[in-house]
């Protein structure tokens, strides 16, 4: 059985949109697209090639696919890990709206995500990675189906946009199983996903 695990970009107030450049994602008139950019450094580049040294396969939504797809196949250089194994191996597409998928060794996942999803980690092995698709990765934390997170904070405060944890999430308890902080004050947490939360009161007793 796969490993589902999730590598999620995000500002300080939980914002996801957009995050490497200003026309990514301009729905709902966001304008701080590219808030990333000014706090990438080698330590978020060697994070993220530990990420990519682990993977076996991408699910990615349609928007994130659409992005990829649009850059990555134009990145030749076989030293490049990120770039490498993003074009060589299995990309699995979550969309209801697009009708093929032509990036190299891409599959349309049709029908209900959480369903599809399901029955990947059941057919696949090693580590199934979701990269950024915020849509997508909300909608399968509430089938209980994300098994890691990878959370990389930025020092930053939006105030708009769309975020990763909204209103109506599951409840749910997170163990952090690895915690660094890059030069730029990027926090970056690595949760194993630990069931329902558990809950106390520090009221005292009579």
């Amino acid at each position: 059985m796969a490993k589902l695990t999730l590598t999620e970009f995000l500002t300080l107030d939980g914002v996801v949109q957009a995050p490497g450049g200003p026309d990514e994602d301009r729905d709902g008139g966001f304008e701080h697209g590219g808030w990333l950019v000014p706090y990438a450094d080698e330590d978020m580049g060697r994070f993220m090639d530990e990420v990519f040294r682990t993977v076996d396969g991408f699910l990615l939504g349609r928007r994130t696919y659409q992005i990829f797809a649009a850059h990555w196949p134009h990145v030749t250089d076989e030293d490049d890990p990120i770039a490498t194994k993003l074009n060589a191996l299995p990309k699995y597409v979550a969309s209801r709206t697009l009708e093929k998928v032509e990036w190299h060794n891409s599959t349309l996942l049709g029908g209900d995500a959480a369903r599809e999803v399901a029955a990947l980690k059941e057919r696949l092995e090693g580590e199934l990675q979701i990269h950024g698709s915020g849509t997508l990765a909300r909608s399968l934390m509430a089938h209980g189906l994300i098994d890691e997170y990878r959370l990389l904070v930025y020092p930053v405060l939006l105030g708009s946009g769309k975020r990763l944890f909204d209103d109506g999430a599951v409840p749910t308890a997170l163990e952090l199983t690895d915690s660094r902080t890059t030069g730029t004050g990027v926090a970056i947490h690595t949760y194993r996903a630990a069931g329902r939360p558990r809950y106390g009161s520090f009221a005292l007793d009579e």
